[in-house]
């Protein structure tokens, strides 16, 4: 079987599980394979997603394991047997690898969460505004790069745009919606289309106004992308060096309660929709 050179954060995601059932069994890599009549090797590239698994042998696998959550089985046989090519795939050595591993883990997404301090989350940004924020970019990007990146954001809003779009929530400091990106027309169009999608009822905008006091502790910018079941959840955060996937269920609880704390101290949709809407009268 041919080796994958580069897996997919989504097939190096099912690799991570199918090692962490095993070290939970307490099994060596040898001892695994010994039990589904394989070679220490063939678990390895399975659990480094240097190649794929076949439903039958995961399911073998879970079972020796032993693995008794169903249902988390089941989804990690449909990430083990999809063979999606989604859209993103023709960016392929154009744009870097955590663009087209972000498209996948949305394109697969049961809920997203948002939440960001200095800019327009990116599902909300018009082309303009992300247009904006590529070109502010150092090194300065060429502009056929810079313009790639801004198609694929453009792209990225299929699923919020789509007959089957995800239950979508953001919560946005109010700093971000004040900053002019683009200058005082694109940003107030950017508002503009922040209240026209806040009024889809898969769409739910929050604000965090200057006002609210005791917020320094959860000002966790943070991307929440919900798995099939909360076990594949996954958070990723952008730091100086990339993009960080995280996915342990420790963390992934911490980031849940962030947000949860974040959306309570924040304004009702409603409450949002009016700063908004005088923000953008101030423009």
């Amino acid at each position: 079987m041919v080796l994958r050179r580069e897996p997919t954060a989504r097939q190096m995601r099912l690799a991570t599980e199918l090692r962490r059932l095993r070290d939970a069994a307490g099994l060596s890599a040898a001892e695994a394979a010994a039990l589904i009549g394989t070679g220490r090797v063939q678990i390895t590239h399975i659990e480094t997603g240097l190649t794929g698994v076949s439903e039958q042998r995961l399911r073998s696998l879970a079972a020796h394991y032993p693995c008794t959550d169903a249902e988390f089985i089941d989804a990690l046989v449909v990430m083990a047997t999809d063979r999606t090519r989604g859209w993103w795939e023709e960016y392929q050595g154009l744009l870097p690898t955590s663009f087209l591993d972000l498209s996948e883990l949305e394109h697969h997404a049961s809920f997203r969460w948002d939440v960001d301090f200095l800019h327009v989350p990116g599902l909300l940004q018009t082309e303009d505004y992300a247009r904006a924020i590529f070109s502010r970019r150092i090194p300065e990007l060429p502009l056929q790069d810079l313009e790639l990146r801004v198609r694929h954001r453009m792209q990225r809003r299929a699923v919020l745009d789509s007959p089957q779009p995800i239950p979508y929530e953001a919560v946005i400091h109010e700093a971000a919606l004040r900053i002019r990106v683009g200058g005082r027309a694109a940003s107030r169009a950017q508002l503009a289309h922040i209240l026209e999608l806040s009024e889809s009822e898969h769409v739910t905008v929050r604000v965090i106004p200057f006002e609210l006091d005791d917020f320094a502790d959860v000002t966790a910018a943070m991307v929440y992308v919900g798995g099939a079941v909360p076990k594949l959840d996954t958070v990723v955060r952008d730091g100086p060096h990339g993009t960080l996937l995280i996915d342990s269920e420790a963390q992934l609880g911490v980031f849940r309660a962030l947000f949860h704390r974040v959306e309570g101290m924040s304004l009702d949709p409603v409450r949002s929709r009016d700063l908004i809407h005088s923000l953008a009268k101030e423009l």
